[in-house]
Formats: structure tokens, C-alpha cells, sequence
């Protein structure tokens, strides 16, 4: 079996991946040049293949380097925060929690799960940001953050842990002919105007939606995108169209738009990791943000024990 590279060794790669020059990696890593060189020739030596590609505009990576890049930055972020638990606990320090929120649901969840976690586990030390779902899942793949609150994100390489539901909305124009009704069912909307996300901002989402509106035989008419939920029900607002969103992103706007209950639809919420942890506070964390989300979200489901990811 070929011998694993050293953590120094994936390092140095990751600074001349990220810097693009062996002069400025080297200038970073405050080592000399050449000794930045024989590194990677230890590397390639002991993988097999060469990694970098080097010209006089400076380096690129191969396609093996690719690959080793894509597989390095989780491993070295495991690592680090392995160490960091380690040296707070020889300290007596806390241990630090690194959580990212959907922006959807930052508004509502943060402010329950930062005062609950404090109350019950004043040694974790809470890190919180408000991040979409592409930084969310770049976040936690890469070791920058321990766990997301998020939607699923419909991917396989991490694991998100089902903590439960909450109703979905449709956003109207206030003055809107459905902006009275109890609830619609999405086939009541075929001949609205729409206002969505760009596909682009989480691919995996646009082929649920496309799957959900086949069902309900037709495609909608998106006459604009947004980028943000704020976007969106600024566009409704403004009469543009109309948008499907969870429940709790009804705190994200005071007026100009009415929000009527889709029926029979749920927007599940989940725990997001990496399929291995190194931190030992993921299970606290994950009965925090069921209380918190209990707490925020009206008309919030949790999932049955039997039925979750734990």
C-alpha cells in the first residue's frame, strides 16, 4: 500500500494550488523556494503522478492535481479542527462550534440556537454565519464549519440529519385574488407569473422544483429571478410575480405581500456534517436546534425518532 503524504506535504500543495506561484507559496509558508520544490517532488514521488503543471507564467494543476486538491482541503480541515478540540481541552477551554445557518432560516433559528446553547452548554463556545446554501455546503465539505442548519441540499457526500419540517408558502401581491385563501395547491398556479432563484445558486433544488411542477402539470412562467429570499419578496411585492418559500420566510418582510399555505407541502430542515465529525458537540448541537426550531418556527414538525439519520 502506498504510503499516505504528509500533512505538510498536502499543505504546501494547497498554498501553490491557492497562490498559483511556487515565489509566492514559498513567501507564505516562509520557507525557501527550493525547499517548496522538493516538496512537491516528494509528493509526486510518493502518489505516483505529477500534480502541478509549471510553465514561466508560474504553476497549474494537473488533473490529478485536481482531484488531490478537491480530497486535500476536508482532510486538512479535519485535521486542523481535531487539533483545535485537542488544545482547548488540554487548556480547559471550551470547544468551539462552528455552524452555519441557511439565510432563509437565519432570521428565525439563529437567535433561539445561540441563546439555548449558551444556557445549556456554556463550555461550547458558539460561531455562527449566514451563508446560502452553496457557501453552506462548501463550508462544511471543506472543515470550515462543523455542522449547517439547512434544507437539504440533495447531495450524497455529507450527511444531513433530518430534524423535522416546516409548512411551505406561496407569496403573493398583497390585493392578489389568492391573497384571502386559506391554502392552494400548486396547480391552482399554472398561469401566474413567477419569480425564482437562478438555477445556478443550488442545482439540486431547481430539480426538485422542476419535478414538483411536472407533477402538477405545467411549467411556471418565471418572468425573474432573485437572488435571495429578500429578493424575491421584494419582487412580489412589487408585482412581478408570485414564490414558493417555507413558512419562516414570512419574518423576512413586513408588507406588501400575502402568504397563502401550500398544501400538502413541507420544508424539511436538517442537521448538515461531514459523514465523519471530529467534533464531539454535533449531538448537542442537534438537540439545541430541535428545541430552538420547536421554539421559532409556527407549525413546525419534528421527525419522528424512529425515522431520523442519527
Amino acid at each position: 500500500m502506498t504510503d499516505l503524504p504528509e500533512l505538510r506535504l498536502l499543505r504546501s500543495f494547497v498554498v501553490i494550488a491557492q497562490e498559483g506561484s511556487l515565489r509566492r507559496a514559498a513567501a507564505r509558508l516562509t520557507i525557501a523556494q527550493q525547499s517548496l520544490s522538493q516538496q512537491m517532488r516528494v509528493l509526486e514521488a510518493q502518489i505516483g503522478a505529477q500534480v502541478l503543471g509549471r510553465s514561466s507564467r508560474g504553476v497549474s494543476l494537473t488533473e490529478v492535481g485536481e482531484v488531490l486538491l478537491r480530497e486535500a482541503l476536508p482532510v486538512l480541515g479535519h485535521a486542523e479542527r481535531a487539533m483545535d478540540i485537542v488544545t482547548r481541552s488540554v487548556r480547559g477551554e471550551g470547544i468551539a462550534l462552528r455552524v452555519g445557518f441557511l439565510s432563509s432560516l437565519a432570521n428565525e433559528v439563529m437567535p433561539p440556537v445561540v441563546r439555548l446553547l449558551g444556557e445549556r452548554h456554556p463550555d461550547l463556545t458558539l460561531q455562527t454565519e449566514d451563508l446560502s446554501v452553496g457557501q453552506l455546503v462548501t463550508g462544511v465539505r471543506e472543515g470550515r464549519l462543523d455542522a449547517a442548519v439547512s434544507r437539504p441540499p440533495l447531495i450524497d457526500d455529507l450527511r444531513a440529519r433530518l430534524i423535522g419540517s416546516e409548512p411551505v408558502v406561496i407569496a403573493v401581491p398583497e390585493g392578489h385574488p389568492l391573497a384571502g385563501a386559506s391554502w392552494v395547491t400548486l396547480a391552482d398556479l399554472a398561469d401566474e407569473n413567477w419569480v425564482m432563484t437562478p438555477r445556478v445558486s443550488w442545482p439540486p433544488w431547481h430539480r426538485k422544483y422542476d419535478q414538483d411542477f411536472a407533477v402538477a402539470g405545467f411549467r411556471p412562467r418565471v418572468v425573474r429571478r432573485g437572488t435571495s429570499p429578500q429578493g424575491l419578496l421584494a419582487l412580489v411585492a412589487a408585482g412581478v410575480g408570485i414564490t414558493r418559500l417555507a413558512a419562516s420566510a414570512r419574518s423576512l418582510r413586513d408588507g406588501g405581500v400575502a402568504f397563502v399555505e401550500l398544501a400538502d407541502e413541507r420544508a424539511p430542515i436538517v442537521l448538515l456534517t461531514r459523514s465523519e465529525s471530529a467534533n464531539p458537540a454535533i449531538d448537542r448541537l442537534h438537540a439545541v436546534v430541535l428545541d430552538a426550531l420547536r421554539e421559532a418556527l409556527p407549525g413546525f414538525e419534528p421527525e419522528p425518532p424512529e425515522a431520523r439519520d442519527d
